[in-house]
């Protein structure tokens, strides 16, 4: 069955592909000691490209979800071709605005191939 899920998620990037944008995602990847400083050397920013579709709560979710603040969207990342799974402590630039990721971060892996990724973010 994984070769039905992967064409899945081959749709899934084609589709928001179309009717996407591109949205760049950004981690910082922690600095290694540095004896000359005597402590951490500063950490290197990491960026992938993503392609994702950036979409306003409904008025259902905002009811049934207290962790919803006035502002926040939703951001469905399409899983294929990604580098990196995006985390709590990634930033997202999307319509020229920086985003921060904050929970719930949910993954679509439907029999453990991930598909999809919905984001609750917050600028």
């Amino acid at each position: 069955m994984a070769t039905f899920y992967d064409e899945m998620a081959v749709m899934a990037l084609d589709m928001i592909t179309e009717f996407g944008q591109p949205v760049t995602i950004s981690k910082t990847e922690p600095g290694e000691y540095d004896p000359d400083i005597g402590g951490e050397a500063p950490g290197t920013i990491v960026e992938q490209i993503a392609q994702g579709i950036l979409l306003d709560f409904t008025g259902q979710e905002f009811q049934t979800n207290s962790l919803i603040r006035q502002g926040d969207k939703k951001l469905k990342i399409a899983a294929q071709g990604l580098a990196w799974v995006p985390g709590l402590l990634d930033k997202v630039v999307a319509q020229g605005r920086t985003w921060s990721i904050v929970p719930p971060l949910k993954e679509i892996n439907p029999a453990g191939t991930p598909v999809l990724y919905e984001l609750q973010v917050r600028s």
